[in-house]
């Protein structure tokens, strides 16, 4: 089945991807697979953030680690950052 987002990556979500553990990019990679069906999956606890990123959401990639993303068009994702709630700092 084809997805009906197409997600892009900053250069700072591709360098701080690079940077977290192996463990939490399998996850990561499971999620964006859920992600892509139906970015509002309950598994992702996807949720709109404030103040400084209020145009902005973010999804868990467990506990610890989350990706934070926009919506560019009703169909065209931007990941922005991965991490640890210090993405938010």
């Amino acid at each position: 089945m084809a997805s009906k987002y197409q997600i892009y990556y900053t250069p700072t979500f591709r360098k701080q991807f690079n940077k977290i553990p192996k463990s939490i990019k399998l996850k990561a990679y499971k999620k964006e697979s859920l992600f892509r069906n139906d970015p509002f999956t309950k598994s992702l606890k996807t949720h709109k953030l404030k103040g400084n990123f209020k145009n902005y959401w973010s999804f868990s990639i467990d506990y610890s680690y989350r990706i934070v993303f926009r919506f560019i068009s009703s169909s065209k994702i931007l990941f922005v950052d991965v991490g640890t709630h210090d993405v938010y700092k």
